[in-house]
C-alpha cells in the first residue's frame, strides 16, 4: 500500500477474522467511519473478496489484506510484521478471530482440533494484543476490542473447550482493561450470543437447538461493539435475549449454568409427524 500524507490522517484499524461474519461487519463499519484497514483471515480467497467489496463501498478506504493462520505463532508474527511495514500506528485492534469445536469432550471431539482452537482463540489473541498494546502504550493511546461470547459466562457442554476459551478472553480483557485504561489504551470485551455467521456450519452445529434457533445479525453486533468501544465500555452483551441470559447466569450456580447451556447445544430432535 502506498500511503500519502492525506492517508495518514485516517486512523488504521487491524481486524482479525475479517473475511466474514462479525469481523467483516466490523471492518465495513470502521471503513464507513473513516478508518483504513488491515484485514486478516486464514482463507485467502474469502479475504480478498471481502476486501474488494469494502473497497467498492468506500473508495477512500485503504485496505491491506494479510492471509495468516493465527493458530501458529508464525502467523501472528506475519501479521505484526505486515503492520509494522506500513509505518503507521494501529489506532484500533479488533481481536476477533476464533473457531468452535462441537461434540462430547472425551469420546467425540479430536484433540488436535481442540489444541488448534486454544492456539487460535486464546494464544494468538494474547500474542497479538501483547504486541499491539505495547505499541499503543508507547504512543499514549489506542482502542482494543476483544471478541468473547455469552458462552464466556456459561460452561459449555459439547463445547467445553470453546466456552472455556471465551471465558479466558472475557477475564483477560477485563484484567488488561484495568491495567491500561488510565494510560489511554481502552479495552472493550464483546460478548455476542448466537449470530448469523458461518460459525455453526464450520463447527458442524447446524442440527443443534442453538444451530436452528434465530440468530442476531452480525451487522447489529458490530454496530453495538463499535458504539461500546467509542463509549469506553468495559464490555457489551449484544441483543436483549442475550442480556437477559447473562443477567440470569449471575444468579445461577456453575452446575445449573452448564445444565442450561447443555439444552442449547444438544442435537435437535426430529419432529414427529
Amino acid at each position: 500500500m502506498n500511503t500519502t500524507t492525506a492517508d495518514l490522517q485516517r486512523p488504521l484499524a487491524l481486524v482479525t477474522g475479517a473475511s466474514s461474519g462479525i469481523g467483516y461487519e466490523l471492518s465495513r463499519k470502521l471503513a464507513q467511519r473513516g478508518y483504513d484497514l488491515v484485514m486478516v483471515a486464514d482463507n485467502a480467497e474469502k479475504l480478498s473478496q471481502a476486501a474488494e467489496t469494502l473497497s467498492e463501498i468506500d473508495d477512500d478506504a485503504q485496505v491491506e489484506v494479510v492471509q495468516a493462520d493465527l493458530s501458529q505463532r508464525e502467523g501472528v508474527k506475519k501479521v505484526y510484521d505486515s503492520v509494522c511495514a506500513l509505518r503507521r500506528p494501529v489506532a484500533l485492534l479488533a481481536a476477533n478471530a476464533g473457531v468452535g469445536v462441537y461434540g462430547g469432550f472425551s469420546d467425540e471431539t479430536d484433540l488436535e482440533e481442540e489444541i488448534s482452537l486454544i492456539n487460535l482463540n486464546v494464544t494468538s489473541q494474547v500474542h497479538l494484543v501483547k504486541l499491539i498494546s505495547r505499541d499503543m502504550l508507547e504512543r499514549g493511546g489506542g482502542d482494543i476490542l476483544i471478541t468473547s461470547s455469552v458462552a464466556g459466562v456459561l460452561p459449555g457442554p459439547r463445547m467445553a473447550v470453546y466456552a472455556a476459551s471465551k471465558a479466558f478472553l472475557r477475564s483477560f480483557g477485563q484484567a488488561i482493561r484495568n491495567e491500561l485504561n488510565d494510560k489511554g489504551v481502552h479495552v472493550t470485551v464483546l460478548m455476542p450470543g448466537p449470530t448469523d455467521t458461518d460459525f455453526f456450519e464450520r463447527a458442524e452445529m447446524e442440527e443443534t437447538v442453538v444451530g436452528e434457533a434465530d440468530k442476531q445479525d452480525p451487522a447489529e453486533v458490530a454496530e453495538a461493539a463499535i458504539k461500546a468501544l467509542n463509549e469506553n465500555q468495559g464490555h457489551v452483551v449484544t441483543g436483549m435475549k442475550n442480556k437477559l441470559q447473562v443477567g440470569a447466569a449471575r444468579l445461577m450456580s456453575d452446575e445449573n449454568k452448564a445444565k442450561a447451556h447443555a439444552k442449547q447445544t444438544e442435537p435437535k430432535q426430529p419432529s414427529k409427524h
